[in-house]
C-alpha cells in the first residue's frame, strides 16, 4: 500500500481549521512522517493512523511548524511500545534543536539520528537536495527501483508457472528462459517531498518526474514580493514546479494563514501546472499515487 496522509497544512500561523505541517507517508512496509508540527499526535489520531506506523521521520528544516510535534509523537510510539528502529534525518545544522527536542521526549524507543549536510542517498532509494530558505533546508525524495512485471501469456507460452515464476522474477534465468523474455519493463514509482524554499535547482531535481509531489503553496502569486522575501513559493511557482518537471500528480500545503480560502491557490497552480492533477490539501486527507506509468 503507498499512499499520503496529510495531517496539517497551516504554515507558520495554524488556524480554525489548519494545523501545523505533519505527512505521513505510507509506502509498503515502511511510514515516512514528515515534518512533524506541533499538535501531529493528535492529527493522527484525528486521520486514523498509529504512530507505530513510523518507521522513519524526516525534517526538512528545525522552523518550528516543522519539528515541534517531534517530542509528542516520540513520546506516543514509547508508549505504544514501538520496538523496530526509528530513523530521524535532519540537516546537520540543526543538531542542537533536534537534540533538545528529543531530549524532551519520553525515553523507550530505538531512536537513531541521522543528519545530512549535502546532498545525496540517506537511505536505501531516499535522497535529499538543499533548498533555498532562510535557514539550512532539503527536499526529500523517494524513489523505486525500476523492476520487470511478469507477462501471464509469455509464461505460459514457455510452461512456467507457480513457484518457478516467482524463482525467474528472483533469479534472472530459469531453464534457459531469461526474464526479459517474459516480462516487461516496470518504471518505478517516485515521491517527492519540496518544502519551505524558494525556486531553486534543489526543488526541481526532486520534482523531476514524480508521481506524486507535495510542494509548499504559502502565498498567492498576488504576494510574490512577500513570497520572495520570506523565500517561499507562490501557488504559480508550485504549479510551474510541477508542469517543468513532468509531475503527474501535485499536492499543494502549507497555506499562509491569510488565506482563508484556498480554491484561488489551487487555479492559480493548475494553470501552470501542464496537465499535472493538482489538488490544494486539507487536513486528513489521503492521496494515492496515479496508476503506474506504462
Amino acid at each position: 500500500m503507498r499512499e499520503l496522509v496529510v495531517l496539517g497544512t497551516a504554515s507558520q500561523v495554524p488556524t480554525r481549521t489548519r494545523n501545523h505541517n505533519g505527512y505521513l507517508l505510507l509506502w509498503d512496509g515502511e511510514g515516512l512522517l514528515f515534518d512533524p508540527g506541533e499538535g501531529t499526535q493528535r492529527q493522527m489520531i484525528h486521520a486514523g493512523v498509529s504512530a507505530t506506523r513510523v518507521t522513519r521521520i524526516c525534517l526538512t528544516h528545525v522552523h518550528g511548524d516543522h519539528c515541534y510535534g517531534l517530542p509528542g509523537v516520540l513520546s506516543r510510539m514509547a508508549l505504544d511500545g514501538v520496538q523496530h528502529p526509528v530513523h530521524l534525518h535532519y540537516p546537520a545544522s540543526g543538531e542542537d534543536v533536534v537534540r533538545a527536542l528529543v531530549a524532551v521526549a519520553s525515553p523507550g524507543v530505538d531512536l537513531r539520528l541521522v543528519p545530512h549536510g549535502a546532498a545525496g542517498e540517506v537511505a536505501d532509494g531516499l535522497e535529499v537536495r538543499p533548498l533555498r530558505h532562510r535557514i539550512e533546508t532539503y527536499g526529500y525524495r523517494l524513489a523505486e527501483p525500476e523492476g520487470r512485471t511478469l507477462v501471464p501469456e509469455r509464461l505460459a507460452a514457455v510452461g512456467i508457472k507457480g513457484h518457478d515464476a516467482g524463482r525467474l522474477a528472483r533469479e534472472g534465468r530459469l531453464a534457459g528462459v531469461r526474464l526479459e523474455d517474459v516480462s516487461v519493463p516496470r518504471p518505478g514509482q517516485r515521491f517527492a517531498f519540496v518544502m519551505d524554499t524558494a525556486v531553486c535547482e534543489g526543488a526541481e531535481a526532486l520534482a523531476d518526474g514524480a508521481d506524486l509531489l507535495v510542494a509548499e503553496s504559502t502565498f498567492s502569486d498576488d504576494d510574490a514580493a512577500l513570497a520572495e522575501q520570506y523565500l517561499h513559493l507562490t501557488a504559480g511557482q508550485a504549479g510551474a514546479l510541477a508542469g517543468s518537471a513532468g509531475a503527474r500528480s501535485l499536492v499543494l500545503t502549507h497555506f499562509s494563514s491569510r488565506y482563508p480560502s484556498v480554491g484561488g491557490l489551487e487555479e492559480q497552480a493548475r494553470r501552470q501546472a501542464r496537465g499535472a492533477v493538482v489538488r490544494a490539501a486539507d487536513d486528513g486527507d489521503r492521496f494515492g499515487f496515479p496508476k503506474r506509468r506504462a
